[in-house]
């Protein structure tokens, strides 16, 4: 079992280094947070810094973990040792495969992003359980390095999640509408409700509580993940604001909203009725294997154990 560095203790990065340590792989973590550092170590995790923690990674051979905000990325990656085995688990893939590209192009990267979390942060907030039954995103981008995918799926199983291989650039485009936009758009409600005053406040009742939860991130985290991925967010915010335009009109001039509220009703039926999936193997050494991954995740499908070089599949 390969050790794994974690690079970053705050929720998803702690959650990490919890996850990786009770599922028995050797860990240590390093993050620029006095904060965090000493409550992991209260915790029972071993924390050094940065330097002495990629140290120890080129000498194990180690996963290095990068879980710092996209604004922090440039930094960890220059402080890489080469030939390093990297993932990260940064809520955008496309700029961090840039930067590794143009910092680290010696690091041996395949992109992670686990699709959990709460409004909280810091370490206090992370869990080992946090990724149980989550969806762990799995760049499988043409050339990359099995042996490291291997590595990251592995990682992400022991975690408890299942793996969703794709690419950064679907990735993006993907989590653009499902996670980025929800954060604009409770930002935007909270707004609204707040602007009722005291009486709408005090009414505020479980549909404003759930529209908003994720307002109460902390504004620089969500920033850094919604200013990241700028070019694909503006496409969903567009297609957001059509469907607002066609309702007001509706409501304006029929005083009907049918056809809005309909459609999200069928909408949020399809993310409850997803279709049965079916048992496959792919064969990782395989010619085309990377492209049969990312149509298995394309079409809705997961990789749910790893055996050597198979990877155990549920496919649409």
């Amino acid at each position: 079992m390969r050790s794994v560095c974690v690079v970053g203790l705050g929720l998803i990065g702690g959650s990490v280094l919890r996850a990786a340590a009770a599922a028995g792989f050797v860990t240590w973590g390093a993050t620029a947070s006095d904060d965090d550092a000493e409550a992991a170590r209260r915790d029972g995790h071993d924390v050094v810094d940065l330097a002495a923690a990629l140290e120890r990674a080129v000498a194990q051979d180690a996963l290095v973990v990068v879980a710092v905000p996209l604004p922090a990325v440039e930094n960890v990656l220059r402080a890489l040792p080469g030939g390093v085995r990297l993932t990260d688990v940064v809520s955008v893939k496309g700029p961090v495969a840039d930067l590794v590209a143009r910092v680290a192009p010696h690091a041996r990267y395949v992109g992670g992003h686990p699709m959990a979390g709460t409004s909280r942060s810091g370490w206090d907030a992370g869990r080992a359980d946090l990724f149980r039954d989550a969806a762990w995103v799995v760049t499988a981008e043409d050339g990359a390095d099995l042996d490291v995918l291997g590595d990251v799926i592995g990682l992400a199983l022991a975690s408890g999640a299942h793996v969703v291989p794709t690419t950064a650039a679907d990735h993006d485009a993907a989590v653009a509408r499902i996670s980025h936009l929800p954060h604009v758009l409770a930002a935007v409600l909270a707004s609204v409700g707040a602007g009722g005053g005291p009486l709408a406040l005090s009414l505020a009742a479980g549909s404003f509580g759930d529209g908003t939860r994720v307002a109460g991130s902390r504004p620089e985290l969500v920033l850094a993940m919604c200013e990241g991925n700028r070019a694909a967010l503006l496409g969903a915010v567009d297609d957001a604001l059509g469907r607002l335009g066609a309702a007001r009109g509706s409501l304006a001039s029929t005083g009907g909203l049918a056809k809005t509220v309909e459609a999200g009703h069928t909408a949020r039926l399809a993310l409850e009725d997803r279709p049965r999936l079916a048992e496959a193997a792919v064969d990782l050494t395989a010619p085309g294997a990377l492209a049969t991954l990312r149509d298995l995740g394309a079409r809705g499908g997961r990789v749910i154990g790893l055996n050597g070089s198979t990877a155990l599949a549920l496919t649409p």
